[in-house]
């Protein structure tokens, strides 16, 4: 990966598909993606208990993150994250 862009330039390409990390992470490994929005309906735990079964939800797009350790959670950008101008495109199968 090679940083040499900013957090706007880096939206883009995560809206268009792409998965993108900061040289700044501590984290090997670790990049944003798009998760696109959908519609289902409920029928499994832990919207299930909640919602019931069979009631269709409207899941909005949102931005997860696979962490250093491989599990996957949502994500928000800090202050830092959306100044600095080190993020780079993660291609496919590469070791960051």
């Amino acid at each position: 990966m090679e940083p040499e862009m900013n957090f706007s330039e880096a939206l883009a390409l995560v809206k268009a598909g792409h998965r993108v990390s900061r040289a700044g992470w501590n984290g090997k490994g670790m990049f944003i993606f798009l998760v696109a929005g959908s519609r289902f309906k409920v029928n499994r735990e832990p919207l299930l208990s909640i919602l019931g079964e069979g009631t269709e939800v409207d899941y909005h797009a949102h931005i997860d993150m696979k962490t250093a350790t491989g599990e996957v959670v949502p994500w928000v950008a800090s202050q830092s994250d959306l100044l600095s101008s080190d993020w780079g495109i993660v291609e496919e199968g590469a070791e960051i």
